[in-house]
């Protein structure tokens, strides 16, 4: 009976990491290139003065999505809000509009983004973060599909933060 219990409990155990580890509430489904391929491809990115920035929406949260550097991987990216006083953001739509043309129509679009971090901070209740603001200047559209953003066992749910910085 005991070996039984051992048994089950290292069962669960496994599985609790293992569901653990994708970081996500789900299988993944983001799809994309090899963790190599993704690699290669930042490695050989054009470089400048701007961020490579990634729409992440989730329902109800009012960050924009996660930006980085040229050349640095998604791990090293920040989630951010935007303050768009100098240009408002490719999805500014209704949140109610037509599917398609509506706010967050562009998640996982990547971006090349021009502008600069404010030094401020500021508080989105809805995913309990205080993030750094952002001010973008310009929107310039790499892929619309570009897969994966942290690992390719990313899971994305438009109703939950699922992708977070591993």
């Amino acid at each position: 009976m005991l070996h039984l219990n051992l048994a089950f409990i290292t069962v669960a155990c496994l599985a609790l990491c293992q569901c653990a580890g994708l970081g996500s509430s789900g299988s993944p489904n983001m799809g994309g290139p090899t963790e190599e391929e993704r690699a290669i491809a930042i490695a050989n990115e054009p470089k400048g003065d701007f961020y490579y920035g990634r729409r992440y929406y989730v329902e109800k949260t009012r960050f924009w999505g996660y930006l980085r550097e040229p050349g640095q991987s998604a791990n090293k990216s920040k989630l951010a809000i935007f303050r768009e006083s100098r240009v408002k953001n490719p999805d500014r739509l209704p949140e109610d509009g037509p599917l398609g043309q509506r706010y967050g129509f562009d998640t996982n679009y990547e971006y090349r983004i021009h502008g600069n971090y404010t030094g401020e901070k500021a508080y989105d209740p809805n995913s309990d973060q205080i993030l750094p603001v952002f001010a973008p200047t310009h929107f310039e559209l790499v892929n619309r599909e570009p897969g994966w953003l942290f690992s390719p066992r990313d899971h994305y749910h438009p109703q939950r933060f699922t992708l977070w910085v591993h």
